[in-house]
């Protein structure tokens, strides 16, 4: 069950498309700034795609008709890092904006994974194999024409790594191996990315106790996951707080169809006969 309001619904159909598995066309920087829309309910995605169409277009005259692989990264690199100034925002990496693909355009800073699409979707602009790897707390991109192949890290400011150094990154950010799951080191699909800046997202709002956010974020996590369990209780809880009583007792029993032995169990059955008694008070 969505929450959306229908003109959110009109605005974010194609990344619902891409999330339900309908459509693999719908491209990734669209699908990018409506996510943004949830943090921006006004954005018009045309501005930020004349942005990315700019700097395809200003790369490309930076580069040579049969431009080599080693030499377009390195000029990419030179333009995006810089000449642009595109970089990590450490100092204040768990602010929403940075998830935003609009916003990091304009203020050239982000997390990994927001740095990644731009440089993928200006690269796909000029017919360039760039991909998304997802490693474990640390998204970087792979470049890989068949002649030539470096992963590159966009937060680091274009640094090329290695699969061992891909490997450190990823045990330095989450412990996990990668070369224990060599799947890890391959491209993600775009829903996959998709589906990870809302979970990006989705973790920022918690942390801020943005719950009226947080909701059309689940939203669309249950939309692409609609048999995933735990995305019901964490709407449940929030449409709960939010006072939203009627939503809550339908995630809440969602919740215990898909996960019918939960730990939990009995704490929400609680949670369902007060719903349920509220509701009845309203009536």
């Amino acid at each position: 069950m969505l929450l959306y309001g229908s003109a959110i619904l009109r605005t974010v159909r194609e990344l619902i498309s891409l999330l339900c598995g309908q459509s693999d066309d719908v491209p990734l920087d669209l699908a990018a700034l409506q996510i943004a829309s949830v943090e921006y309910p006004d954005l018009n995605p045309a501005h930020s795609l004349r942005t990315l169409d700019g700097h395809a277009a200003a790369l490309a005259e930076r580069l040579g008709g049969n431009t080599q692989g080693t030499e377009f990264v390195a000029t990419a690199n030179e333009y995006f890092f810089d000449e642009l100034g595109f970089t990590g925002n450490d100092a204040d990496y768990y602010n929403p904006r940075n998830s935003c693909l609009n916003q990091v355009l304009e203020t050239r800073t982000g997390i990994p994974i927001t740095l990644a699409v731009i440089y993928m979707e200006v690269a796909r602009r000029l017919g360039r194999p760039v991909y998304g790897i997802g490693l474990p707390g640390h998204f970087v991109v792979r470049y890989d024409d068949g002649r030539f192949s470096t992963y590159i890290d966009v937060f680091g400011r274009g640094t090329l790594l290695t699969t061992e150094r891909c490997r450190d990154l990823a045990l330095q950010a989450s412990g996990v191996d990668v070369f224990q799951n060599p799947e890890l080191l391959h491209p993600m699909a775009k829903r996959q990315i998709a589906v990870r800046m809302l979970n990006n997202l989705r973790n920022v709002y918690f942390s801020r106790r943005a719950h009226q956010k947080a909701v059309p974020v689940l939203d669309l996590l249950i939309t692409a996951a609609p048999d995933s369990a735990e995305e019901y209780r964490q709407r449940g809880l929030l449409n709960a707080e939010l006072k939203r009583y009627g939503g809550a007792r339908q995630d809440f029993e969602a919740y215990l169809r898909l996960s019918p032995t939960a730990q939990d169990r009995a704490e929400v059955e609680r949670q369902l006969v007060l719903l349920r008694s509220r509701l009845a008070s309203l009536n």
